[in-house]
Formats: C-alpha cells, structure tokens, sequence
C-alpha cells in the first residue's frame, strides 16, 4: 500500500492505531468522522476499545465523550459501547449496543438537531473538544486534506479540537478529490453573515479541509471499506407509499404550486425513502435536484438516469453493491454531486431559500398531525431526531411516510396521541402510508384528524380512531383539539402490557 500522506514533516507522525489511541484520555470528549456508516475512523476506535478493556480490568476508570456527525458503525460506536468505554453520545447513532446502554441509562444521550451541533460545539456550551478522530482520502503535498465518503462535523472537529489524529484510508477513492464543497465562513452571532447559496449545485467553499498541522499528533493508514447495510428489496407497501407521494407531487405540479422539474429534494435515511427515490424513475419528472444530507442507493440510479442534475448531501447512505460502483466510478459521479459539511447540508437558511420537498420516516403520528420519530412507547429512544426538524421546520413541503401498522399489525403507526412529539402539528404539511396521503395545509385540527384517518389509517384501527376522536369531543375541555386525557396513551399501555394496540 503506497502512502497518500503527501506532505513530508506528516509521515513522521504516522503510526499505529494502538501508539495513536494513546492520546486519547479518560475524561476527553473525542470528536469522530462518521455520517450513516460513511466516513467514519476504522482503526483507531477498535484500538481504543481495546485499550479501554485493559484499563478497566486493572481496575481503573476510563470513559470518554463522543461526538460524531450522525450515525457510524459497529467498529465505532458498537465497539467502543461494548466495552462501557462511553460516557456521553450525541448527537444522534443507529447502533444496537449503544441504543441498549443508552436505554438502560448507562450512557448519557444528547439527541441534538444536527444542524445544531456544529454551533453548540463552537459556542463552547458542550465543553471543550479534546481531540478529533477523521477520516481522509489523502493528504496533499501542502497539508490539506481531500475528504472521504462523508464531511459531517468534520470541518468543527478540526477547528475545534486540542489534538488531530488522520486515518488516511486507502480503500476510498482518490476520484473523489474535486466532489467535497467545505465552507469555512463559519462565525458566531454577531458576525454571522448570509451564506451566499440560491441554488443546490451552488459551490460555496473549497474541495479540501483544512487543519492545523502543528495539532496533527498522529497520521494512521488504513485500507478499509465502509460498513454499509444493503437496502432491503421494494415491497408492494413501500411501492404503495412511493406512488401516492408521486402522485401527490404531479398534482401540485398540475396546480401551479410546484414547477416541473420540481424543488429540491430531501430524503431521510432508510428503506420506505429509498423506495421514494426508486419511484422518481418512472415518474415524469426531469431536470431534478436534490438538497439533503445523504446520498442514497435510489438517488445514484436517479443520476445515472439522467433525471437528477445534482445532488448536494453531507455524506453517502450506500448499499455495499453501490459503494463499489461509486468508489469505482467516482470521477463520473462528481460532476453531479457535492458533499457539503452538515452545517451546510442542514442549514434552516438554506432549507426554507431552496424551497425543498422534505420527505422522512416516523415511528408514530397522531390524528392532529403531531410525529413522534425517536421514542417507542413513549420513554425508548431508537435512533434520534438526527436531520429531520431541520428539514421539517424549514422546507417548502414537509412530508412524513410509514407503513400504517408495525409488528404485524400489532401497533397502529396513527394514534390517537403520539407518545413522545418531534415534530409538532405546525411543522407536519403531508401524511403518507401505503393506504393513502393526507394533505394537511390549511386545515385546522380537527380537519386534519378526519383526513388522516380516512387516508392514512390501517382500516383495522380506523374504527377505533373514529371512536376516540368521538368521546374525545363529548368530553374535551375545548373542542379547538379535542382529546380526552384519561384515554389519550391507552393504546400504547395496552400494548406495553398485552403485546398489541388491538383490544382482544
């Protein structure tokens, strides 16, 4: 493996993982590359987990802060959650092990917005960063760094950080020199100026980040490829869901309310918004753009179709199959995409002046439009808020898509009350599942409980909706939003306690 560490005075900083893991204390909050398994360190984090286990068998403590971009990998985040070797996440993560230590309260969660993050950190209200763990392609001659398959927090971490460690990581693509936008005019109010961006393709910084190299402590090479889960095969649910948004999309179109080529697109993360993006294929849609965080399977065969012009993201959400390709094809793909650090990609400015078409998963929504995208039955975090109240709040059209049932048919995906709220009434524009869409602009609440449960409802649990919403209004202290409290969560404490929202 020849070395992608082009300047001098840095090989004398390279070395092994287990030699770089030294610099990490007990005590330090570490910021990490990582966005959706894309980007992330591969080396250092399993030597510090390893570290980690030898300090706690001689008996002494050793626990660290960890900030990433979003999620990464079970050679991150489930390595080092396994040993207890975290005190603190944030700001959002999909991993099973740190989830169970998250639920069993032995890790300290801050489920942060991501567009937040980067400001938090700068602004000094989390503490200080002690180090920062990065990923990068290669570093050039002069010292800057060609990003990898995702930026994220990344341009933060090195600004921010005490002490650098780069692991230059072979396996990505030198081809995606030239694809990375990183903007450095990041300033504090009261100096915050407007980001100069009116459209998606817009370049706004330079192809390379930029660090300190006199805090670089240590350069490790690593040859490794990003852990990436292939998404599962179209359903006919998921093909449901696609075509009502489509069809939704081609009527604003025919209105007036949306131009043909559309307004930029976003997609959260996960196998019903992939399914969304395979739609857009066949849809008579040209000319698309997309602004968004990551740059998923559906998107690439958009591209390759010619039907999106460019894609601007923060990261890759790729199937192992189409990481290939586009570690192969790289220099192709990058006259269509950019990758942009999250405090670009999410940027509410940016959102709300693009006009995006905002679509993302939800665990729950209730019959007032309110979603619940982070906690089960009230008090369990899965993943995290992660990017979507950035889009939500801020975009053109806010769209929630999901199965009407979940377990087979155990829980109901339309409740009376959702058990935990991320997204209120205000921010919620659409409402999709397989059985239909729910438009609900303009509607006040107790319209929108009636289309919701018309269009959106599995018909199982339609009548008993209907039902609620009846005793509801007999027994409400006001009748703008009725609910009746006693029974607003039965639902959800009849399936804690019987394994089903069903009533037997």
């Amino acid at each position: 493996m020849s070395s992608r560490v082009g300047k001098a005075d840095l090989r004398s900083k390279i070395m092994s993982a287990h030699d770089a893991a030294e610099f990490i204390q007990d005590g330090d909050n570490v910021g990490m590359s990582g966005f959706t398994g894309a980007g992330y360190p591969k080396a250092v984090p399993v030597a510090l987990a390893k570290r980690i286990r030898e300090e706690h068998a001689a008996g002494r403590p050793f626990q660290i802060g960890l900030w990433t971009g979003a999620s990464t990998a079970p050679e991150l985040d489930g390595a080092l959650a396994e040993t207890g070797g975290i005190r603190s996440r944030l700001p959002y993560q999909s991993d099973p092990i740190t989830r169970s230590k998250i639920n069993e309260g032995s890790i300290d969660y801050n489920d942060i917005h991501l567009s937040h993050l980067g400001p938090l950190v700068r602004e000094g209200f989390l503490g200080n960063l002690d180090v920062a763990v990065i990923e990068v392609t290669a570093i050039t001659d002069d010292g800057r760094l060609i990003p990898s398959s995702s930026i994220g927090n990344n341009k933060v971490w090195l600004d921010e950080a005490d002490k650098v460690i780069l692991e230059v990581n072979s396996w990505q693509s030198l081809d995606l020199e030239g694809m990375h936008d990183v903007y450095e005019k990041f300033a504090l109010p009261p100096n915050r100026t407007p980001v100069q961006m009116t459209r998606p393709g817009d370049r706004i910084g330079q192809p390379y980040l930029s660090v300190d190299n006199s805090k670089i402590v240590a350069v490790v090479e690593t040859e490794q490829s990003d852990r990436n889960t292939p998404f599962k095969p179209l359903d006919d649910t998921s093909k449901a869901i696609a075509g009502h948004f489509i069809e939704f999309l081609e009527h604003q179109v025919k209105l007036g309310r949306l131009p043909k080529e559309l307004l930029p697109l976003q997609s959260g993360v996960g196998n019903i918004a992939n399914a969304v993006l395979a739609g857009l294929l066949d849809a008579p849609f040209d000319q698309l753009t997309s602004y968004t965080e990551v740059i998923q399977d559906g998107m690439v065969d958009l591209i390759d179709a010619g039907k999106v012009t460019v894609a601007s993201a923060t990261a890759f959400s790729l199937s192992p199959d189409a990481a290939e390709r586009m570690n192969r094809e790289a220099k192709k793909y990058r006259r269509n995409i950019i990758l942009r650090p999250q405090e670009i990609s999410n940027h509410p400015e940016l959102i709300r002046r693009l006009g995006v078409i905002a679509c993302n998963g939800l665990i729950e929504a209730d019959i007032y439009g309110n979603v619940n995208s982070t906690h089960i039955m009230g008090s369990r975090m899965q993943n995290g808020i992660g990017g979507s109240g950035d889009f939500a709040r801020n975009a053109y059209i806010s769209c929630f898509v999901t199965p009407s049932t979940a377990k087979g048919g155990a829980i109901s995906s339309i409740v009376p009350f959702v058990s935990h709220v991320d997204h209120t009434e205000h921010d919620t524009s659409v409402i999709v599942t397989e059985q239909g869409l729910a438009d609900l602009r303009g509607l006040a609440p107790r319209k929108r409980a009636q289309v919701i449960i018309e269009n959106c409802a599995h018909p199982t649990y339609r009548p008993m909706l209907e039902e609620y919403v009846e005793r509801a209004t007999k027994v409400a202290n006001g009748q703008h939003t009725p609910h009746d409290l006693a029974l607003a969560h039965e639902w959800h404490r009849r399936f804690l306690d019987e394994g089903t929202m069903m009533p037997n």
